[in-house]
């Protein structure tokens, strides 16, 4: 979050003044449903306008599973494609660029919005522009991968070259043409498994057909090999907000130049990101650094250097760390499960469940759950009755009994959950 609001929901509410926009559908993770409803519901559009993975297949899928779904026999609309990490602050000049672009999806072009760069950034690949078919639009020449530092700088001194956003723009049909051209395989396979989703709540793509979609990114499946690509450029104070510091940058800072979030005590500390998300964070004379605290890990470095934190998961993943696979915090259709506490005869997690999310708990004869609500309003439905149970309120499984729980309330609810070994000799 870069202010009070999440980053999907100013993606949500960046589409105000576009004209002739529609509900927004969403495509995202299946563990994310909740939570994504809940934005598009407060924005006051169609919840169950939401698209659900099983799994990553990347964003040339996802957007074909967008189109398949929008185009029928009497519409065909133009699709407008936006990430929803991305900060923009100037929403006027986004607006012109998209009717810009729209003239442009009109005539059957595939549209990309390029950032005029304002520095030489080697973290982002580029789009060269080519001739010029608009006053605001051009052809491209070419998508460059990210340069190097030399690089960089003669293609922002050059005035040709342009930040790839990462945002496009064309009718539905047309993406799906050149898809088929270029990648009929994963058209295929993830037309399979629009047809054989499930709808509930949203429409659940069918997770047999979908594993067998190739992963690949819409750049590389249709953008840098479709003859109809245009480039319109984009000046509005856009951050992809890629890294830390990129979060730094836009975010709000004190006096110092700091940004401090969470329960963090900074002394004699300037140009810094300061985050703490389950503890105390303490610095003392510190200077353009990163410092983030999870529950996982404590990420230190210049603020210079934080796109290198590729290299400590390169790190990680060799020495076959935990945390790589197994994070602290894992997220769940319903919400979230953290592991506090464990040991050979019990486990302690805290349990965070989105307003609406609702799990199911079966007890086994070896294994006792006790659980005491810690904030919010939980609806239990089991062993043939039905309670609701608030915070200080205490639910107890020691039988094969299954017992569901609805978050019935707002706001959050958070659960403490005591797992016990009977087995052991343990008593509840």
């Amino acid at each position: 979050m870069v202010d009070d609001r999440t980053m999907l929901r100013s993606t949500i509410d960046r589409l105000d003044g576009i004209v002739d926009i529609d509900d927004p559908v969403v495509v995202c993770s299946h563990l994310h449903q909740h939570l994504v409803a809940r934005e598009l519901g407060d924005a006051g559009f169609d919840a169950s306008r939401i698209i659900l993975e099983p799994m990553g297949r990347n964003t040339a899928p996802a957007v074909a599973a967008a189109a398949l779904t929008q185009v029928t026999a009497d519409a065909d609309p133009t699709l407008l494609v936006l990430p929803a990490d991305h900060v923009i602050r100037d929403e006027a000049a986004f607006r012109r660029a998209m009717a810009a672009g729209a003239a442009q999806a009109a005539a059957g072009k595939l549209v990309t919005f390029g950032i005029i760069p304002e520095y030489a950034e080697t973290g982002y690949g580029y789009v060269h522009r080519g001739a010029t078919v608009a006053p605001d639009a051009y052809e491209v020449a070419a998508f460059v991968e990210k340069p190097d530092g030399a690089t960089a700088a003669r293609y922002v001194e050059s005035g040709d070259y342009l930040w790839n956003s990462g945002m496009f723009m064309f009718r539905a049909s047309r993406y799906l043409e050149e898809l088929e051209m270029h990648g009929a395989d994963i058209l295929a396979a993830t037309d399979a498994a629009v047809k054989g989703g499930q709808h509930d709540g949203g429409l659940h793509l069918d997770p047999t057909a979908f594993a067998a979609c190739r992963s690949e990114s819409i750049d590389y499946a249709v953008m840098e090999r479709t003859a109809e690509a245009v480039v319109v450029p984009l000046s509005a104070g856009w951050n992809d907000v890629g890294s830390w510091a990129a979060l730094w940058s836009v975010a709000s800072k004190d006096d110092a130049g700091n940004v401090l979030l969470g329960d963090v005590i900074a002394i004699d500390a300037a140009g810094s990101y300061l985050r703490a998300e389950s503890r105390l964070l303490a610095a003392v004379d510190v200077t353009d650094v990163v410092i983030v605290e999870t529950a996982d890990a404590v990420l230190v470095a210049p603020r210079s250097r934080v796109q290198d934190v590729r290299l400590v998961v390169d790190k990680l993943k060799e020495s076959q760390r935990p945390e790589v696979t197994t994070p602290a915090t894992a997220t769940q259709s319903w919400g979230s499960l953290q592991d506090l506490a464990g040991g050979p005869h019990g486990t302690v997690r805290r349990l965070v469940v989105t307003p609406g999310g609702e799990l199911t708990l079966q007890a086994s004869g070896a294994f006792a759950e006790e659980w005491v609500v810690i904030a919010g309003t939980a609806a239990v439905v089991g062993d043939g009755a039905s309670r609701e149970v608030g915070p200080g309120g205490h639910l107890s499984l020691k039988t094969d009994v299954s017992h569901q729980i609805t978050n019935s309330g707002s706001a959050e609810l958070e659960i403490i959950a005591v797992t016990i070994d009977n087995t052991a000799g343990n008593e509840a």
